[in-house]
């Protein structure tokens, strides 16, 4: 036997062999987190899922994946048939392949789509980051999605009037439903499951109306009660809203949430809040046990790594493989030489996603002194919002020009701000009480002594006026509502041009790790 062949007998007879474990690890879990079967009573399964923004596997390719995902989805429906795989929001935008053209037209979601196709997704929740895309890419992209979508707060605004988001199936159109219900049957016995969905009202666009989330909760789930056996939340908003969704209706068992990036698993009185990590690093598996004598409904909630001990579906993974390519085809269109090694990191730059939203890292740090520098110093301090880092790994070794896009897919110019230093102090202490969110600030040249706010080592006056590098974002004030131009103690605004280091903030950090 030749080298070639023998080369590929082991790599198939370790493909076999690592797919044999997966499944016995999936056995073991039924056992671990499931019921002991009952043939009187009727059992079903959640995949859940939320924040899904990179369909190949992160931090080196150990974590996430979806064709991971996947191929968990496959042996959970060999477990059980009666399985489904929802996702609660966040899955269009941001990433760095949305942003590439292909035949003229950016990705804007696209390659999700056709995956989450593969995958047979069930239910998908709006999530705030879908209203990124204008309004004819967010259409396109329900058109193409093969599964149904539902929020009971969420519009569509035209010409001043609420509408429901709808898709066009065979030339007509149907409207996206504020509820879903699931029925699943067992020889005489019957189930029925009804969904509610409502979303976080934290990315205003004009054609997007929002109404009282807690409102329509409440509405949408006093109408499905009545018309199903059991009522379960799917929703993307704060932690914190979730939970006093479970106050305001105490019989709702589960709520699968989205939002935050970072797995939560919450008991509010009789009812369960959970949410998975970003970027399907984990997901949750809730296993269902109904007994329809005493219409009792019982379920065990597992949080499940994926990881490189699961193998890849081969028919998802040739989807991603092949919008990997066109990435790394296309991405030259933007960086001339997106492979170029710039700076290699002795120490990881941590950009995972609860430290960058908590507290200080140096991959923030980063960012923020790359601001500074791309207007040569002649700035006081920098600072950019935690949420704008989407990456959610750590960069270590080697790292390229395409890892920073992957880092900041959003982009966008460096903006010199004056601001007066009652304001620079109000921005620097809301920033520090969002912690956890995408609102915490990552800075460069402020500290703090003493609960004393310091710009360069020196305590901030408020009457003088400090020379400040920011996100054009931040200054609209999606993360921040006061930091406007229009406040008074916002002096003034430097917009750099498109030939400028500053016009793009990647653009800053590259030039910057090049330099160290």
């Amino acid at each position: 036997m030749n080298l070639i062949k023998k080369t590929i007998l082991l790599l198939t007879l370790i493909l076999i062999n690592s797919c044999q474990s997966f499944e016995k690890t999936i056995s073991q879990d039924a056992v671990n987190y499931g019921f002991k079967k009952d043939p009187s009573k009727l059992y079903f399964t959640i995949i859940q899922l939320n924040d899904v923004y990179e369909i190949s596997p992160i931090q080196g390719g150990k974590y996430g994946g979806m064709a991971r995902v996947e191929a968990l989805h496959k042996q959970l429906l060999k477990e059980n048939p009666n399985t489904l795989l929802v996702l609660a929001g966040d899955f269009l935008n941001p990433s760095l392949l949305g942003t590439i053209k292909v035949n003229g037209e950016r990705v804007r979601g696209k390659q999700m789509v056709e995956v989450m196709n593969a995958m047979n997704f069930d239910l998908v929740a709006f999530g705030n980051h879908e209203f990124d895309l204008s309004y004819q890419n967010l259409q396109e992209r329900i058109n193409e999605s093969n599964f149904d979508w539902i929020s009971s707060n969420v519009f569509h605004n035209k010409n001043g009037k609420n509408h429901f988001f709808h898709k066009v199936v065979n030339g007509k159109k149907k409207s996206v439903n504020e509820t879903y219900i699931q029925e699943f049957n067992l020889g005489e016995h019957s189930l029925k499951i009804g969904f509610i969905s409502v979303c976080i009202p934290s990315n205003p666009k004009s054609y997007v109306s929002y109404t009282n989330m807690f409102d329509e909760a409440q509405r949408t789930h006093d109408e499905l009660k009545e018309k199903t056996d059991y009522v379960l939340g799917l929703t993307h908003v704060k932690i914190e809203q979730d939970k006093k969704i479970a106050q305001m209706l105490p019989n709702i068992p589960l709520i699968m949430g989205g939002h935050e990036h970072t797995n939560k698993y919450e008991k509010v009185g009789n009812s369960l809040v959970t949410k998975a990590d970003a970027n399907a690093k984990t997901v949750y598996i809730h296993r269902f046990q109904y007994d329809p004598s005493t219409k009792k409904i019982e379920f065990k909630s597992q949080l499940k790594t994926i990881d490189d001990t699961i193998p890849v579906d081969q028919e998802v993974g040739t989807i991603v493989d092949k919008w990997e390519n066109i990435l790394t085809s296309k991405i030259k269109d933007i960086i001339d030489n997106p492979n170029e090694i710039i700076y290699k990191a002795k120490t990881p730059l941590d950009a995972r996603d609860t430290p960058i939203r908590s507290v200080q890292t140096n991959m923030g740090e980063v960012v923020a002194e790359a601001m500074s520098k791309s207007y040569d110093n002649e700035i006081d301090c920098a600072f950019v919002n935690g949420g704008s880092i989407r990456i959610d790994d750590v960069l270590s070794g080697d790292i390229s020009s395409v890892d920073i896009f992957r880092v900041l897919p959003y982009g966008g110019p460096v903006l010199k701000v004056k601001l007066k230093g009652t304001l620079l102090r109000k921005v620097l202490d809301y920033g520090e009480s969002a912690a956890g969110t995408g609102a915490y600030l990552q800075c460069y040249n402020i500290s703090k002594s003493d609960n004393i706010w310091l710009i360069q080592n020196e305590p901030i006056q408020k009457d003088k006026v400090y020379t400040v590098a920011t996100s054009d974002y931040l200054l609209k004030g999606f993360d921040i509502p006061f930091l406007k131009p229009s406040n008074s103690q916002v002096i003034d605004v430097y917009s750099p041009t498109k030939d400028e280091e500053a016009s793009d903030v990647r653009k800053s950090v590259i030039n910057f790790l090049k330099t160290k």
